[in-house]
């Protein structure tokens, strides 16, 4: 069975990176109001995406953004990616910041996630800044699916960091992945068969992540990892307590799945699975409440609907100002399907109410 399952996921891999590297050599929508070159910012790659100037000499706005894909799949320069940076930038007349993480199995947790911290924290330099003629109290910190993991979990730490001078005002999460701990929220039970991702490839996509054995897959999906006999999971239980967290509408008739018993080696053998740095919804109160005002786009259609969910209330909790932008009819990845041969309805709406809301809060 399990064989049969990763027979699976690999040609679900093999098929997406076929589909996302075939649409690198499609035309790109062009622009010429954006000039766009590539950086490397503290040995990161990065891919600018740069509005020419219009004349007067005001500092711009602007949006670090990285993109999703798994940790696995992807890149901003694949048209998808490309495309959507492009039009954030003229949008906003903003300056967009592509950070070019390294991919599992390259590089696996906390590789992408300290690759995107550099290079944040890079730009963040007021002479890089002035470079870019960026206004330096108007940033925002953003990114889908795995890309709004590393844009969360790096956002945490930026607001921990007492002698950095300058910090983001914003971070706007696209359903976004936030959490290994429960794998059987209500939106993993309902939409567990879901195409683009189910969840034994969101799953998949974790144990790559933190460089873990395929063969643990089940015992994950059963959430024997942090059984009530696993000391190191006890601590976090309540910070993603669905049932406390959840709307009604979203919890419906599902039913929490908790283990009495199971095996607590796979967190000692995987501690990733329980690092805030990896999972941003573990993370304390506190660091919460020292979060910027935040932007949380969930579909319906998508296993991690609740972390983005949970998320969102954790921070309203926690004093942050929220906007929970759900949308009933929409799947996830849908924002980057905007592009011939894939240019969906529900990419274009969510796209562009993502954009307005950064537009009337950066």
């Amino acid at each position: 069975c399990h064989l049969i399952h990763y027979l699976k996921l690999s040609h679900h891999l093999i098929l997406l990176n076929y589909l996302i590297w075939s649409f690198d050599k499609l035309t790109d929508v062009s622009s010429e109001d954006i000039k766009i070159k590539d950086a490397v910012f503290d040995g990161v790659k990065v891919r600018v995406f740069e509005p020419l100037a219009k004349g007067d000499e005001s500092l711009k706005r602007s949006v670090v953004y990285i993109h999703g894909g798994g940790w696995a799949l992807a890149s901003s320069r694949t048209s998808l990616y490309h495309n959507l940076c492009r039009i954030i930038a003229e949008s906003l007349n903003a300056v967009v910041v592509a950070v070019e993480y390294r991919l599992v199995p390259e590089a696996c947790f906390p590789e992408p996630y300290n690759d995107v911290l550099r290079a944040t924290k890079h730009f963040l330099q007021p002479d890089v800044l002035a470079e870019y003629s960026v206004d330096p109290s108007r940033i925002a910190i953003s990114g889908d699916s795995a890309g709004g993991n590393l844009a969360a979990a790096v956002c945490q730490q930026l607001s921990k960091e007492e002698d950095l001078p300058i910090r983001p005002k914003l971070q706007a999460l696209i359903y976004p992945v936030l959490q290994a701990f429960d794998f059987n929220t209500p939106s993993y039970q309902q939409n567990r068969n879901m195409p683009v991702l189910s969840r034994y490839v969101m799953i998949s996509y974790w144990i790559y992540y933190v460089n873990g054995n395929y063969d643990l897959a089940h015992e994950l999906l059963v959430n024997n990892h942090t059984a009530l006999n696993v000391g190191r999971a006890l601590s976090f239980r309540e910070r993603l307590n669905w049932t406390s967290l959840l709307p009604a509408s979203f919890k419906k008739s599902y039913k929490p799945v908790v283990q009495s018993r199971g095996t607590a080696a796979i967190v000692e053998q995987l501690p990733g699975l329980l690092d805030v740095r990896a999972a941003p919804l573990l993370a304390d109160n506190a660091t919460l409440a020292r979060l910027p005002r935040t932007y949380m786009l969930t579909c319906e259609n998508d296993v991690l609907r609740d972390d983005g969910a949970m998320y969102a209330k954790r921070l309203e909790q926690a004093g942050v100002p929220v906007t929970l932008d759900h949308f009933h009819d929409c799947f996830h990845g849908c924002v980057i399907f905007t592009v011939w041969p894939v240019a969906f309805s529900s990419g274009v709406h969510t796209r562009s109410s993502y954009i307005k809301w950064l537009d009337e809060n950066l």
